[in-house]
């Protein structure tokens, strides 16, 4: 019901009925009494729809059928359509580029996006479309519901920026549920990860940078030296254990956990 999206590339004849699908704007052209074309070229409407040709059973007139194709059909396109494949670009099914290592979207495009794209994927090259995905929840207000104008419980995110900053919102929706949860959204618990987790960081990394520079600390490469205490031997041992974890959380894609063992 849609105007303005992707024509169907099929033509169907006024006198007896026969379709045909085209393939390419070759094949259009050669077909036998093809005429309306006006360049530039466009295949959006209404000018596909100018562009007509003699029916190959009956030499009646072919006229392109009316439709456009579902929005969902362009999305699930994308990773092919964008570099204009297969007319260029003709290796990115085998340079590394395809499928994708993750996608993230929200959970309502588990019948949307995420299916259209390996739909879409398979019909062509019996291959998924990408490898992993991480699933969003919804954001609700602070007592499970949906936001809306009318309910007057929508947070405006600039406020809330511009109040505790945005890498405490980022850590916040990164850490405080599992991915493809819901978000029950409280200001206060944005704040509650300023203070117990940014602040902190960030008195630690002034107290280092303070004493470092006090004593003109320079990192070195040599590894630990057996003379160090049991205590900074200790110290190193759990950051050296946090990076493996977070590696491993992130390597299974698994954000949330990778975010929780680093507070």
């Amino acid at each position: 019901e849609r105007y303005w999206g992707t024509p169907l590339p099929i033509w169907q004849c006024e006198s007896c009925g026969n379709y045909e699908c085209v393939g390419s704007v070759k094949e259009l052209e050669k077909k036998p009494g093809f005429s309306g074309f006006k360049p530039p070229l466009d295949l959006h409407r209404p000018f596909v729809d100018e562009m007509t040709f003699n029916c190959s059973k009956c030499k009646g007139k072919m006229k392109r059928v009316p439709e456009v194709i579902d929005c969902w059909f362009d999305s699930g396109a994308m990773p092919i359509a964008q570099h204009h494949y297969p007319f260029d670009n003709e290796a990115l099914l085998e340079d590394g580029r395809f499928p994708a290592d993750y996608i993230s979207e929200a959970v309502d495009q588990t019948r949307g996006w995420f299916y259209s794209l390996h739909a879409i994927s398979t019909l062509l090259f019996n291959r998924r479309c990408f490898s992993n995905v991480i699933c969003l929840g919804h954001v609700l207000d602070a007592r499970g519901e949906k936001m809306s104008k009318a309910k007057g419980n929508v947070v405006e995110p600039w406020a809330v920026i511009n109040r505790y900053g945005a890498d405490a919102l980022r850590w916040y929706f990164f850490t405080s549920t599992a991915a493809g949860n819901v978000y029950r959204f409280a200001e206060e618990a944005v704040a509650e990860v300023s203070r117990r987790f940014l602040s902190t960081l960030w008195n630690v990394y002034s107290f280092f940078v303070t004493y470092a520079n006090i004593d003109r600390f320079t990192p070195g490469g040599e590894g630990v030296s057996v003379e160090t205490s049991e205590l900074d031997r200790w110290i190193i041992s759990e950051l050296n254990q946090l990076v493996v974890d977070v590696d491993a959380g992130l390597d299974a894609y698994n954000p949330t956990e990778a975010g929780r063992r680093i507070e």
